[in-house]
């Protein structure tokens, strides 16, 4: 499928928006869903929701999950669902401020799916997710420069 051919348009607008509740917890929307984002107490928060960071690795999770699923219908394949484990391996030392040397985020992260295929030979299925992996716009997202602007209003 080339760029002519393609019926969705070129540029679709996503919008999430936050207020915070106190220093940890963040009540955000997108559309009609709601959701808290929090730290664990551990890190001075109420464990209301889940944390920022694992936020990320859920969007990475659902992402894999609708692409992995698109990808196999495309393709013909039986893809009856998916288990997946995301581990993501960060030094919180640039966060809290102890160091200005770390990266912010994951130093690394790991992805296992476990794909229940119908009749799918082994090379099928990971040719199946090497595509996945490059088209999942969460995985584009976390790999490439994306630029960020983050201003006053």
């Amino acid at each position: 499928m080339n760029a002519e051919s393609c019926a969705v348009p070129r540029e679709v607008k996503v919008v999430v928006r936050g207020e915070s509740a106190n220093a940890t917890r963040l009540d955000v929307t997108a559309g009609s869903f709601r959701m808290v984002i929090d730290e664990p107490e551990a890190m001075g928060g109420t464990n209301a929701g889940p944390s920022p960071i694992q936020v990320l690795l859920m969007a990475l999770a659902g992402c894999l999950n609708v692409t992995g699923h698109e990808v196999a219908r495309q393709r013909g394949l039986k893809l009856k669902g998916m288990k997946l484990r995301i581990e993501g391996v960060m030094n919180p030392c640039a966060f809290i401020g102890c160091s200005s040397e770390e990266r912010a985020g994951f130093q690394r992260i790991k992805v296992e799916v476990d794909a229940d295929m119908e009749d799918a030979s082994p090379e099928v299925v990971a040719s199946w997710l090497e595509e996945t992996e490059r088209r999942c716009p969460v995985t584009d997202n976390i790999r490439a420069d994306t630029m960020v602007a983050v201003t006053l209003r």
